[in-house]
């Protein structure tokens, strides 16, 4: 074997261990960054055959840098509800400032002010789907149908009463109004109470509701526009609606009554209703609501995205998919901690969580790094000391070469 080969030898084992080090140093580095996935460095030798017998033509040693991608790493709870990690497999989509597409397991998402978009610390935007039109069907092998998950755009919404209810007691004792006086006709009746409805504008719509006893066992109910008196006893919005009871006490007519607010038309459901010897005990509720402005978000497991507004109620408004490769080891990453598909880790195929295998999206969670700071310190002295000894190599063979060299002189 020539001194020269030894060289070789000593130079091709110290640059190793340097790409090694070199790998180490970013794995402690980034231990602390949300989704980072550990690199290292695997060696295989190089050999060169030998020309003659008895003589050893040494060889090198090549690096090749293993990325542990397809690992979890540890679930952490964090304060914020748009912190999402994955619990298992699939990868966020993401798309940077050029609308260029990347996946990513960094799901530390806050809303950015400018757009109103849902931006992670590596500045990506999270992409969804919109349940403006209804449940998306994506498209498995591309981003097509993707937008920016931005509630912003949303703005306040109201919901207008489509249905009410009445329910409880009219008390069977109570004395009939005599034909003609009662609404719409006349002005007398036994029980008046209220229920707020909402027109499709928000408004809030105060309905007077009427009830009189016009016979034994039978009442009729007449529906009025508070904020109108003009229209009482003569016009009611919807014309009376006979309640007949039977010997039990219990409705045997229809009891709905159907009004129109604002084109729209609200029924209003009185079969709930019982004529009882007790007194009166009535309860209402109806649909709807007052125009109201997004307050906040809120995430599901298979990744629906939850409008939540001031007055309580909840609007799924988009349904972030997960993306997934055959072999997730083999992505390419880029900076910001996201990844690119590449031949060899196969096509993005595009889908929802929990379904062909993905995992499960856990909201006010982050994904740590799969890093372990301990296991790469003790590779890290390792290295040093093979590194070390290659040196050693490579001072030896220099002066064996020096003193050859002497030897011509």
């Amino acid at each position: 074997m020539s001194l020269f080969g030894v060289l070789r030898t000593g130079v091709s084992g110290m640059n190793a261990q340097s790409n090694r080090i070199g790998t180490i140093s970013e794995n402690v580095q980034n231990s602390s960054t949300t989704g980072y996935k550990r690199t290292s460095t695997e060696f295989s030798s190089l050999l060169i055959e030998g020309s003659d017998s008895g003589v050893y033509n040494s060889g090198a040693v090549e690096t090749v840098l293993r990325r542990s991608i397809g690992d979890d790493g540890p679930i952490a709870a964090t304060t914020s509800n748009s912190d999402l990690a994955i619990q298992g497999k699939g990868f966020f989509v993401v798309q940077d400032g050029s609308n260029r597409p990347y996946l990513t397991r960094a799901g530390n998402f806050v809303v950015d002010g400018p757009t109103g978009n849902l931006v992670n610390a590596g500045g990506f935007t999270l992409m969804g789907y919109s349940l403006a039109n209804g449940e998306p069907t994506p498209t498995l092998n591309t981003f097509d149908g993707l937008v920016p998950v931005n509630l912003a755009s949303l703005g306040m919404q109201a919901k207008p009463s489509t249905q009410g209810e009445i329910t409880g007691n009219l008390p069977a004792d109570a004395p009939a109004i005599p034909a003609g006086t009662a609404p719409p006709a006349g002005t007398a009746y036994s029980k008046k109470t209220q229920l707020a409805t909402y027109d499709p504008q928000g408004r809030k719509v105060i309905l007077d509701v009427y009830l009189t006893k016009t016979a034994a066992n039978t009442w009729s109910a007449s529906i009025y526009d508070s904020a109108n008196p003009a229209s009482f006893p003569a016009t009611p919005l919807a014309g009376s609606t006979a309640l007949t009871f039977g010997a039990d006490g219990r409705l045997t007519s229809a009891g709905t009554a159907t009004i129109t607010l604002g084109g729209r038309s609200v029924a209003l459901d009185m079969s709930g209703v019982t004529q009882l010897a007790a007194a009166y005990d009535l309860k209402g509720q109806a649909n709807g609501s007052a125009a109201s402005a997004v307050k906040g978000t809120e995430f599901g497991s298979d990744g629906t995205v939850y409008a939540i507004y001031e007055d309580g109620s909840r609007v799924a408004a988009f349904k972030v998919p997960l993306g997934d490769v055959a072999s997730p080891d083999n992505l390419t990453p880029r900076a910001g901690n996201v990844f690119e598909a590449t031949p060899e880790s196969g096509s993005v195929q595009v889908g929802f969580a929990t379904a062909g295998g993905r995992g499960t999206i856990k909201s006010g969670a982050l994904e740590q790094s799969n890093v372990d700071v301990s296991t790469e310190l003790t590779a890290m002295i390792e290295s040093q000391t093979v590194y070390t000894a290659n040196s050693k190599v490579f001072m030896t063979s220099n002066e064996m070469l020096d003193t050859l060299m002497n030897l011509k002189r």
